[in-house]
């Protein structure tokens, strides 16, 4: 991420790639009167504005409505704070393509377990930050010296918008 001004498009082509090598968040209701919950995210290369979770039908998120989603890398050095509308979207094929031995792990009953939810989480807007975790910004936090904003990371505001949403 260069800067606020990178193409949304590639930014989201980023964040999918870093939540794939580590798909955990955050994920609680946007009022912050809830705690947020670890859940795995279900990512579809497909519609890269769309977060997918399952979940138990009593889960605290299953009536839907607006979340928020926090997202660190695996290594710490990526972040992201997602804002979306969440629904339940039980369409046996989405259920197909996003389901894996993981998944199953937690629903004995597999695909049709009565307790099975399919989270939908529709992204409207995002946050992103990435940060200098090179060598150079390693020594300068182990042994002091000045990190300019320019060299400590980048920051970028990302929007859904008939604009920047893929075809």
């Amino acid at each position: 991420m260069a800067d606020a001004n990178t193409d949304p498009k590639k930014l989201k082509q980023d964040l999918w790639k870093k939540m794939a090598d580590s798909p955990y968040v955050m994920v609680g209701p946007a009022d912050g009167h809830a705690h947020h919950e670890p859940l795995t995210a279900q990512l579809d290369e497909d519609q890269v504005d769309t977060l997918f979770f399952f979940i138990g039908k009593t889960n605290r998120l299953a009536g839907g409505g607006r979340v928020m989603a926090q997202f660190v890398s695996k290594g710490h050095d990526f972040f992201a704070c997602l804002d979306g509308q969440a629904r339940i979207d039980n369409d046996p094929a989405q259920i197909d393509k996003l389901w894996n031995n993981q998944v199953e792990a937690w629903f004995p009953g597999g695909r049709n377990d009565p307790n099975l939810a399919l989270l939908r989480v529709d992204i409207e807007s995002a946050e992103l930050w990435e940060t200098d975790i090179s060598l150079s910004g390693r020594v300068k936090m182990l042994f002091g010296g000045t990190i300019r904003a320019d060299e400590s990371g980048s920051h970028a505001k990302v929007e859904t918008t008939a604009e920047n949403s893929p075809a």
